[in-house]
C-alpha cells in the first residue's frame, strides 16, 4: 500500500487511536462481555488448537480475548508498527506485515480469518483480490468472520465518515456479493446491538427493538421493505465449503 492510507495508518496510535489502543484490565471487560455474547458462538464447534489469523488486529484485543477463551494458536498482522508493539505488550503474537503479501502463500492453513473493521478501508479492485485470498488461506470448512460498518444502518455515517481511511462501504446484500464471488458460502449476518449481559444491556435491547420496529414501519411504507440489520455495524460468518 503506497497511497495517501500509509501516512495516517505511521500514526495510527500517536494522533488518532491513542486512547482506545491502551486499554487494559477492567476497562476491556464491557468488549470482553459483549464478544462473547457477539463473536464467540461463531466459534462453535472449534477446538484449542484451530488456527485463527486476525487480520488488522490492531492493539490486540480480539486476540487477547480468544487467548482468554482457551485457543492457543492465535496471531494477528498489521500494518501499523504502533498498533503491533501494543499487542505485543500485551503478549500477543502479532506482527506487521502487509496482508496480500502475507496471505499469498499461505494456501490451506486456517481454520479461521476474522477481519474485524477492516474491510472497510480498501478500494472494490483491493477487495477482489482480498477475498480471494482469504479464501484460498482458509482450510475447507473454514470460517471467514468480519465487522465493518452498515450502510444501512440508522447511523451509518458516523462510522463511514469517522474515519478519513475509510473508502467502501457495504449492505449485507453488496458484502455477500462480494464474497460469494470468491467461493464463499453459508452467509449468516447479525447486528452489534446492545447485548443482555446486565440488567441496563437488557433495557437498552428492549428499546433497540423498539426503534427497529418503527424504522421497518417506515420503511414499509416508504418502499414496501423491511430489513433486519440496522446497527452502525454488522457481523458477517461466512464459510470455504468447498
Amino acid at each position: 500500500m503506497s497511497d495517501y492510507r500509509e501516512t495516517f495508518y505511521n500514526s495510527y496510535v500517536s494522533r488518532y487511536k491513542g486512547t482506545t489502543s491502551q486499554l487494559s484490565g477492567d476497562s476491556l471487560t464491557p468488549y470482553f462481555a459483549m464478544w462473547k455474547f457477539k463473536f464467540l458462538p461463531l466459534f462453535k464447534g472449534l477446538g484449542p488448537e484451530s488456527t485463527i489469523l486476525e487480520l488488522g488486529c490492531g492493539p490486540g484485543y480480539m486476540l487477547e480475548f480468544l487467548a482468554k477463551c482457551g485457543f492457543k494458536q492465535v496471531r494477528g498482522i498489521d500494518v501499523s508498527s504502533e498498533q503491533i508493539e501494543q499487542a505485543n505488550r500485551r503478549g500477543c503474537v502479532a506482527e506487521v506485515a502487509d496482508v496480500y503479501e502475507f496471505l499469498k502463500d499461505k494456501h490451506d492453513t486456517f481454520d479461521v480469518i476474522l477481519a474485524l473493521d477492516f474491510v472497510e478501508h480498501f478500494h472494490k479492485e483491493e477487495l477482489l483480490e482480498l477475498a480471494l485470498l482469504i479464501f484460498t488461506s482458509l482450510k475447507k470448512g473454514g470460517r471467514l468472520i468480519l465487522q465493518t460498518p452498515n450502510g444501512q444502518g440508522l447511523f451509518a455515517r458516523q462510522i463511514v465518515y469517522g474515519d478519513i481511511t475509510h473508502i467502501t462501504i457495504f449492505t449485507p446484500a453488496s458484502l455477500q456479493q462480494l464474497l460469494s464471488e470468491s467461493g464463499f458460502d453459508n452467509f449468516r449476518f447479525s447486528e452489534t446491538s446492545p447485548t443482555p449481559q446486565n440488567m441496563k444491556g437488557r433495557l437498552r435491547l428492549l428499546l433497540w427493538q423498539l426503534v427497529k420496529f418503527a424504522a421497518n414501519s417506515v420503511r414499509r411504507i416508504e418502499a414496501g421493505k423491511s430489513q433486519t440489520i440496522w446497527t452502525e455495524n454488522m457481523i458477517c460468518c461466512c464459510e470455504k465449503c468447498n
